[in-house]
């Protein structure tokens, strides 16, 4: 090579796609990581275990009184701890990151079947 100065151009055709609240470059013909951990439902879920327990331990009487000591509104507590009442092989999925993509927090915490069963067959197929 001669010291005069070189330019070496590299391109590499990237895509972006959301991903649990973050953006993820994903670039072809690499294999990608078959799912990844979204942060914000794993943080939903433990969550709600928590305030489940701080319920069920007596520390606080009612949802109301959880909230307030939270600094969040009764409705939102009410529709996170929903999330305690999920199939356990939901759960399990949702920290390992293997849920299915486009499961979000919002779509969790609408209304979902009351047997574990028809969990799993609404929310992983």
């Amino acid at each position: 090579m001669s010291e005069e100065a070189q330019t070496l151009t590299v391109v590499i055709p990237l895509r972006v796609k959301p991903l649990g609240g973050r953006k993820a470059m994903v670039t072809p013909g690499v294999l990608a990581l078959e799912r990844r951990q979204d942060i914000t439902l794993i943080k939903a879920v433990a969550r709600a275990f928590r305030w489940r327990r701080m319920l069920e331990s007596g520390q606080f009487a009612t949802i109301k009184d959880l909230a307030a000591a939270e600094k969040i509104n009764s409705s939102y507590v009410s529709r996170v701890l929903r999330l305690t009442l999920l199939a356990p092989d939901i759960v399990e999925a949702i920290l390992d990151g293997r849920q299915p993509e486009g499961t979000t927090l919002p779509a969790l915490m609408e209304s979902f079947p009351v047997e574990w069963p028809s969990h799993t067959a609404a929310l992983m197929n």
